[in-house]
């Protein structure tokens, strides 16, 4: 039964090779064609794709690890999200990464590997090793640019403050099992009730428990006021990794908490058992993010500075599909996702394009963009009114389906809140949209995207556009995750 499971491994497996292919191989050419390595990375993720879905379903090493629908889910937005950070990246290889360009992609594809084996964790060493796997080529590609002191600067906060995360992450994982003695989420959920069934209360312990692991987890989300560290790391980052970042590790630590919470201390988030209630803790998290990460990117000056404050609200919105701990949260939160990635990722690609043709990341250059760039401004005006969920795009489906569930679990207050944070978001999306439209300014030059960059700006276009106005086939698909937890 192993053996013949092995074959869901193969995925994650072929990933990795391509990895280790791509650092040969670029050494074996001598570092002389950066276009033709991007390339095989490219191909190396849209094989993995493929590969995805011919080998999945069942279950390896007891257990450990499961190839279910909802961890397919997320490895296709992980795919997604590296594979639009690679197609962004063409112009900086060849420009500014004048070696290492095989690191460079190779290193998102072993992050990528890791944050598969992550989705499919339901053990906690296995999915804490899957998180390490993830960050770890992380700190590298945010250091990337050696001789810029605000990437230099970027990669070592992200450094000791992973580094910090981790260790809260992995106490709180060590007081679960110590309680529970099992590392196996169903484990520990069966025991937990077991013990409160037969003491009628569970000790100060688990409260610690819990507290730590979503503070090490609201680390990676970047969730107030676990989040100081996410502006100057997304701001001294090479562009596409900051999107690669917002897109695929925030969706790495959203089906980490998914995994532990709704599915290993689901019950603890039922009026049975309210004094231990996981769900007010991180809904009062998830508000403190919508309300600070929308006022202060009110004041920022600099795209990636307000795309970082930007995805601090987001992961609020996403947190009330998680605290409604429901088929129809999970369902909202794979979804916002699945949204998210389009849009973030394609306003990141936009922010790289611009950055490389310009050398600015102020957004008071793109002023008058859709005068000598109308193509590019129409783009960005799509991202940015997706993000501030305006239909009928994603963004507002995405929206929708997470304050839904937010009501149907009770909380009201939240989507209230959430509601009104939405409001202010809209004010500093607008902005930009008003400086490339409707200023008297016109840029110096056009800016003319590579036909790669192209391809990824459509694309994220008519997910958002296609999935907005169909959004059933992606509903459908998130929902069926849903049923890995057996609500």
């Amino acid at each position: 039964m192993t053996g013949s499971n092995l074959r869901i491994l193969i995925p994650e497996v072929f990933l990795f090779l391509s990895a280790l292919f791509i650092f040969a191989y670029d050494l074996g050419i001598k570092r002389k064609n950066p276009r033709q390595i991007g390339y095989i990375a490219l191909a190396g993720i849209a094989i993995t794709g493929i590969l995805l879905i011919f080998f999945h379903g069942g279950i390896l090493y007891h257990g450990m690890f499961s190839s279910d629908s909802l961890s397919v889910f997320f490895k296709i937005i992980f795919l997604g999200s590296a594979f639009m950070a690679i197609g962004a990246s063409f112009e900086i290889a060849s420009e500014k990464i004048r070696n290492h360009r095989g690191e460079y992609y190779g290193l998102i594809l072993l992050s990528t590997v890791g944050m598969m084996f992550l989705s499919s964790a339901n053990e906690l060493l296995t999915l804490y090793v899957g998180l390490e796997l993830t960050t770890i080529p992380l700190y590298v590609l945010v250091a990337y640019y050696k001789d810029d002191k605000l990437s230099v600067e970027a990669g070592l906060k992200y450094l000791i403050v992973g580094a910090f995360s981790s260790a809260i992450l992995l106490y709180g994982l060590s007081l679960l099992y110590g309680m529970t003695g099992s590392t196996y989420l169903v484990g520990i959920k069966i025991n937990l009730s077991v013990i409160f069934l037969t003491y009628g209360k569970i000790g100060p312990g688990l409260i610690l428990a819990m507290v730590m692991i979503i503070a090490g987890i609201g680390f990676k989300l970047a969730l107030v006021p676990f989040h100081m560290w996410a502006p100057d790391v997304y701001q001294g980052a090479p562009t596409p990794i900051t999107g690669f970042l917002s897109v695929g590790s925030k969706a790495a630590g959203v089906i980490a908490f998914s995994r532990i919470f709704v599915n290993g201390l689901i019950a603890f988030s039922t009026d049975v058992m309210k004094p231990l209630d996981w769900g007010i803790i991180v809904a009062i998290l998830a508000s403190a993010a919508m309300i600070i990460g929308n006022i202060t990117a009110l004041r920022q000056r600099n795209i990636k500075r307000m795309l970082a404050y930007s995805s601090i609200a987001q992961i609020g919105y996403v947190m009330v599909g998680m605290v409604a701990a429901s088929t129809m949260g999970v369902a909202a939160v794979g979804y916002y996702m699945f949204i998210y990635l389009f849009a973030n990722m394609g306003a990141f690609t936009i922010a790289t394009i611009f950055n490389d043709k310009t050398g600015s990341d102020d957004i008071v250059n793109y002023a008058g963009l859709s005068k000598s760039s109308p193509f590019f401004a129409a783009c960005m005006t799509i991202f940015l009114l997706s993000l501030a969920g305006i239909p009928p795009l994603g963004g507002f489906v995405a929206k929708y389906l997470v304050f839904a569930a937010g009501i149907q679990a009770g909380y009201t207050w939240l989507v209230i809140l959430a509601l009104l944070t939405a409001v202010v978001s809209l004010y500093y999306y607008a902005n930009i949209i008003k400086m490339m439209y409707f200023s008297p300014e016109t840029p110096a030059q056009p800016i003319k995207p590579s036909l790669l960059a192209r391809l990824i700006l459509l694309i994220a276009v008519a997910g958002i556009i296609f999935w907005g106005v169909f959004p059933g086939t992606i509903l459908n698909f998130a929902t069926e995750t849903a049923k890995v937890f057996a609500f």
